[in-house]
């Protein structure tokens, strides 16, 4: 069985099962390991990733169901850590061990496609799916407030 769909804008075939979770075949078969195993019962937003522009738990979501859809990974945001998220997420040193921080980074971006100017409360309810083990919400909040910023000047 093959699947065709894109990952950050490149047309992709994979040969996996349809009912494989998507987390494993861009992880596995792609070898982009940017989008994390957190909990595998999508609570914890590790493996966020976007599928056609919407936030997606990629280790809940099957293979079969991204036919001709267009996924968007951590790796899609920019390939020099230069996308005004990225720009943030160094400025205020965001990561501590770092392992919920692609989930953040698509969720946050799913969050600025929508909303180029969030309140503290949009940022809060979306961002209330990702798990920080670290606790550096108020970090993360701070860089999405100035990431906004940096879109809106772009």
């Amino acid at each position: 069985m093959s699947t065709k769909f894109q990952v950050n804008g490149k047309t992709v075939v994979a040969t996996a099962e349809g009912d494989t979770p998507l987390l494993w075949v861009i992880r596995d078969e792609l070898g982009m390991t940017g989008t994390k195993f957190g909990c595998g019962a999508a609570l914890c937003g590790a493996c966020t990733v976007h599928i056609d522009g919407k936030p997606a738990r990629s280790c809940q979501t099957q293979l079969s169901s991204v036919a001709g859809k267009k996924v968007s990974t951590v790796e899609g945001l920019s390939k020099d850590n230069s996308h005004p998220l990225q720009v943030a997420w160094i400025k205020h040193q965001v990561p501590q061990c770092g392992y919920c921080q692609s989930g953040q980074l698509m969720s946050a971006a799913a969050l600025l496609a929508t909303n180029k100017n969030p309140s503290d409360s949009d940022i809060d309810n979306a961002m209330s799916g990702n798990i920080c083990r670290c606790g550096t919400y108020p970090r993360i909040k701070a860089a999405i407030k100035d990431a906004a910023v940096l879109m809106q000047k772009a």
